[in-house]
């Protein structure tokens, strides 16, 4: 198990390298990798019973003994990420697939790699973990709506059978992986060291079925598509940030919003956008898996210097 929890490690403390590693190989020998296209739909689904089985009653609890930051951090980044994704598309005149794809990442809930950029920015990761808990769950029925209200103008989007393929591939998953861990917590606690590994295979498979999927259309829209992933990030950052001074949270709260409302879970929007659109509206998703762990940790590094951001929260 050391060899695993190291090689776990390494997987996860260079994922956006792997990432960017893959994905050159499956754009220039694509034919290799098409295959895993109809399998992202497990891929996702064993992601998120991971995800399960690294959750725990009590970080459902803090929705009660915290509510006010929780409350408020999901709730803007449902109503922010979404809104800033229509606004930039509609800036940058986005071609109507790129359009709904970027739309989508705005739509999906945060992802665990926020829980680890909160805690190397020694933020508040309870409140990290709580907050990507929370927008997980409310997931199958606020991202096909908000991918609806935003972006049925450009491709014709099916709220049932968004909210459907959610269920099955976030909710259920989920569930199952929070139950085992509930009744077999010290079995489960020893498969820990194994679980960030099979994340982050799951993740780069996904972005190879994507790009292997789409060689030819990033030729002519990748530059495009980086150029509105990395300004919704941003944007996302900044406004979590400004949430959290405006309702004058502490500091470890902050840099919790912060990096929770910026980074969401790409890899559900790539799957998302591969299985109800096109290859071509996957791609933000599949350039957001390695932005956001770039600039993630960037970020991480830069707030970590401001200090751990003691103090009583004020939610």
């Amino acid at each position: 198990m050391q060899v695993i929890s190291r090689i776990s490690n390494i997987a996860t403390s260079y994922f956006a390298l792997w990432v960017i590693i893959f994905a050159i190989i499956a754009f220039f020998l694509p034919n290799y990798f098409t295959w895993i296209a109809p399998h992202v739909t497990l891929l996702l689904g064993i992601i998120m019973f991971g995800m399960g089985l690294t959750l725990t009653v009590d970080d459902f609890k803090r929705v009660f003994t915290a509510p006010k930051a929780v409350f408020i951090g999901a709730f803007a980044q449902y109503l922010f990420m979404p809104l800033t994704a229509f606004l930039l598309a509609k800036l940058l005149n986005l071609p109507a697939e790129v359009a709904a794809g970027v739309i989508l990442v705005g739509s999906v809930p945060g992802g665990t790699a926020s829980n680890v950029m909160t805690f190397l920015a020694k933020g508040n990761t309870a409140l990290s973990v709580t907050m990507t808990a929370v927008t997980t769950l409310l997931a199958p029925i606020l991202t096909p709506t908000m991918t609806y209200i935003y972006a049925s103008q450009w491709l014709e989007v099916s709220f049932w059978a968004m909210f459907m393929s959610i269920v099955k591939v976030v909710l259920i998953p989920i569930v199952l992986g929070l139950v085992l861990r509930y009744l077999f917590d010290e079995t489960v606690k020893k498969t820990m060291p194994v679980l960030p590994l099979i994340s982050a295979i799951g993740i780069i498979l996904v972005v190879m079925a994507v790009v292997s999927t789409s060689q030819e259309r990033i030729l002519t829209t990748g530059l495009l598509i980086f150029v509105v992933v990395i300004l919704h990030n941003l944007l996302g950052y900044a406004i979590g940030y400004l949430i959290g001074k405006l309702f004058k949270f502490n500091l470890a709260d902050t840099k919790a919003l912060s990096i929770e409302i910026g980074m969401q879970n790409s890899g559900l929007a790539a799957s998302l956008a591969l299985v109800h659109f096109t290859p071509l509206a996957a791609i933000p998703g599949a350039i957001f898996s390695v932005w956001h762990n770039i600039s993630g940790a960037l970020l991480a590094n830069w707030l970590a210097k401001r200090g751990n951001g003691d103090g009583e929260s004020k939610a």
